[in-house]
Order: structure tokens, then sequence, then C-alpha cells
């Protein structure tokens, strides 16, 4: 008699457990629909914001552009060079680029953490000038340690750029007015950290790994072939 009470007991308490339990997810319900909304409300407004500022993503002559330029689908990078995450997202991107030769990629510098990201991308703009840029790029992207602007400019040197002409075009204004058109687009778009990937009518933060970034190149561009479209029309 004993035994099958403690056994009653039990179960009662595990139906108890299960009930609060059930309870707390129909509790929880609630917020993961209105979390669910809100993504869904984002991804709305981001589509439209997208395109108003389709002309600033794909068309500004300060961003630096890499991959095809003829390309029927762009990936606009958001980045600072002393952002780990955006090192192993730039590694994603450059393989997509490989893989797909129809594929644009538009250079965002967007240094949000401090003086010294501030110094190497005004520095990767202006050498430009000397049409080093992605070299330069990419060597600052792979650079171990802290890029500032000792390292700056000691990697520009052994890229082949002329550091004292460098120097001296990053005193050109231009360079500073390209990195605040990049931030008040960021801002545009609710970009407020990198990495950040625009491709499609889709904002994409953090690492986005190389089967989800392929993913989104194929829906970009099976979206762009379903709309009506002119020859200058681009997908993202």
């Amino acid at each position: 008699m004993f035994k099958q009470s403690t056994t009653l007991v039990a179960a009662i308490a595990i139906l108890v457990a299960l009930l609060l339990s059930a309870l707390a997810a129909l509790k929880q319900y609630p917020d993961d629909l209105r979390l669910l909304r809100d993504h869904r409300q984002l991804a709305a407004e981001l589509r439209i914001l997208i395109l108003k500022r389709r002309d600033a993503l794909l068309n500004d002559l300060a961003s630096p552009i890499a991959g095809n330029p003829e390309a029927d689908v762009a990936l606009v990078s958001f980045f600072d060079y002393n952002c780990l995450p955006c090192r192993a997202a730039g590694l994603n991107i450059q393989q997509a680029i490989r893989d797909d030769a129809n594929v644009k990629l538009v250079f965002k510098e967007f240094p949000v953490l401090g003086s010294n990201s501030e110094f190497a991308a005004g520095a990767a703009l202006a050498s430009r000038q000397q049409r080093k840029y992605e070299a330069f790029h990419l060597a600052l992207m792979n650079f171990p340690g802290v890029v500032n602007k000792r390292t700056t400019l000691t990697i520009a040197g052994r890229v082949g750029l002329d550091v004292e002409q460098l120097k001296r075009d990053m005193e050109d204004p231009a360079t500073a007015d390209a990195i605040a058109r990049n931030r008040a687009l960021a801002s545009g778009l609710h970009i407020t950290g990198t990495p950040a990937l625009v491709v499609g009518d889709e904002v994409i933060p953090g690492v986005v790994d190389l089967v989800r970034l392929q993913r989104a190149i194929a829906d970009a561009r099976a979206t762009a072939k379903a709309q009506p479209t002119t020859s200058a029309d681009l997908a993202f």
C-alpha cells in the first residue's frame, strides 16, 4: 500500500511539473510572437529602405569594388579593420566571389572601433590613388594584431604603397567625406556594428557562413529575375 502511495505521489509530481512547464511555455508564447512580428516588421522596413538607398549602396564612386563590375548580384559589406568577426566574414565573402563569377562586392569602410580604425579606413580609401586598395584591404584584414597607425603604415609599405604619398592623399577631405557617407548610410539601414552585409533586400548582421551567403546570393538573383527590370538594374 505504501509503495502504491509513493508511486502515486511521484506521478502527481511529474504531472504538476509538466503542467508548470506548459504554463511557462504559454506565458513565453506571446513574447515569441511579438519578437517574430517585430522581426518581420523590421525586414519589411529594410526592404523599403534598401530600395530608397540603392544609389548610395551601389553607385558611390568613393566605394571600392571587387569581383565582376557587370555582375547581376552585388554584396555590400560594412566592416572595421579591428573587428575580428569582420575578418572571418571577409574570408567567406571572398570565397563566394571566387565561386560565383557573376557577383560584385562593394566595400563600405565603416570604422566603429575608435581612432585606430578610423585611420586605417582613411588610409585604405586613400590607397585607391595608387591603385592598391584591394591588396591593402586584404593585408589589413589578414593582419593578426591590432591595426593602429604604425601597423597601418607598415602594412602599406609591404604591399608596395608609397607611404609618404599615401599620407598626403589621406589629407584629401574626400576621404573623410566618404566615411561620413558610409556612416549615414549604415544609420539609415539600422546598421550599428560590424560586420554587416546587404544582399538582395536584406541586411544581414554578423558573420554569414558560406552556405547561407550563397543561398542569399541565389535568392537575390531569383528575385531580381522575377521582377520587371531595366538594363541598369542590379540585384544586391
